[in-house]
């Protein structure tokens, strides 16, 4: 009876995490899903920046941001460095915080809350908004669903710094409870390539270093 092969593992997918620019706001409120917030001179400065590293690689196939202003505007630049387009994708969306969108982070800081955030954040949900698990389960869907729809491929997806910091906690392997140590500043760049034995971490924060020594070009 002849032997039957073992069917051939999909192929993996990579896929570069953007956070927007800065914006007018960035550092001084929590901004959340509001409309109307859109990138300071600052900001779009620092999405040509990342549209110009990432242009350096060969094979990005797809731009994909949130639909708010901020990540719409980085991700403009970018699809253009790479000859394609912006889509929309929902599930990139920035953390629902609810009653505090728009608060200022030095008021929201002195509330007692504020501690369950830094340091039990699986444990909290935002008032009248989202949890912070919920929010990891909806960024990790969507990625997954992104690599499925994007085998063999490099893409693009521009959102925010919690869920990115919350699929690179997945990505690692770490509870959720300690992804605030994870660091992702504005334009900054983490790559993580999705395979067969899981996800593995290729960059993290990366704003000014060559990302073809990543082996991605």
């Amino acid at each position: 009876m002849p032997r039957t092969r073992s069917p051939k593992p999909p192929p993996a997918t990579t896929v570069l995490l953007v956070r927007h620019g800065v914006t007018p706001s960035t550092g001084a409120k929590l901004p959340g899903r509001a409309p109307g917030l859109h990138l300071s001179d600052a900001g779009q400065g620092q999405a040509q920046a990342a549209a110009s590293r990432i242009a350096k690689l060969d094979g990005v196939t797809a731009v994909y941001a949130s639909p708010l202003e901020r990540t719409r505007e980085t991700a403009a630049p970018i699809a253009r460095a790479v000859g394609g387009r912006v889509r929309i994708e929902r599930g990139l969306l920035e953390c629902d915080f609810g009653d505090w969108t728009g608060g200022e982070l030095k008021k929201l800081a002195r509330l007692p809350e504020w501690r369950t955030v830094q340091r039990y954040p699986s444990g909290f949900r935002f008032p009248g908004g989202e949890s912070f698990t919920e929010m990891q389960t909806r960024m990790t869907a969507t990625l997954a669903k992104l690599v499925d729809r994007h085998r063999g491929e490099t893409i693009v997806a521009v959102s925010h710094a919690d869920p990115i910091k919350a699929a690179l906690a997945d990505a690692l392997g770490t509870h959720l409870d300690l992804f605030q140590r994870i660091v992702v500043s504005p334009c900054s760049i983490s790559v993580v390539h999705y395979g067969q034995g899981g996800p593995v971490v290729l960059a993290a924060n990366s704003t000014g270093d060559d990302l073809s020594t990543l082996g991605l070009s």
